[in-house]
C-alpha cells in the first residue's frame, strides 16, 4: 500500500504509527515543507506491508464513520 499524507509533524508521526500498527514500514520518505496556507504542514510518502484481511474490520469492531459535513467545516480553508 502506498500513501501521501499531508500534517503537522505530530499528526504525521501519529498517522505513521497508527499504519505501522496495520502491517508494517517498506519505505518512509522525506518530510517536505509545504509553504503558503500551509505552512508548518509537510508531505511525507509512506510505503507499507499490509495484509489484507487486517484492513477489514470485524462487524462488532466498533469503529465509528467520519462525519465528512463536521470535518470539512473544521477544515483550514486552502
Amino acid at each position: 500500500m502506498e500513501v501521501w499524507l499531508s500534517g503537522t509533524r505530530a499528526e504525521l508521526d501519529a498517522a505513521t504509527a497508527a499504519l505501522a500498527d496495520l502491517g508494517h514500514v517498506i519505505q518512509q520518505g522525506q518530510r517536505w515543507p509545504m509553504g503558503g496556507a500551509d505552512a508548518g504542514r509537510y508531505r511525507l510518502y509512506l510505503r507499507l506491508a499490509v495484509a489484507a484481511a487486517r484492513i477489514r474490520p470485524a462487524p462488532d469492531a466498533g469503529g465509528e464513520l467520519i462525519d465528512l459535513t463536521a470535518a470539512r467545516a473544521l477544515r483550514r480553508p486552502a
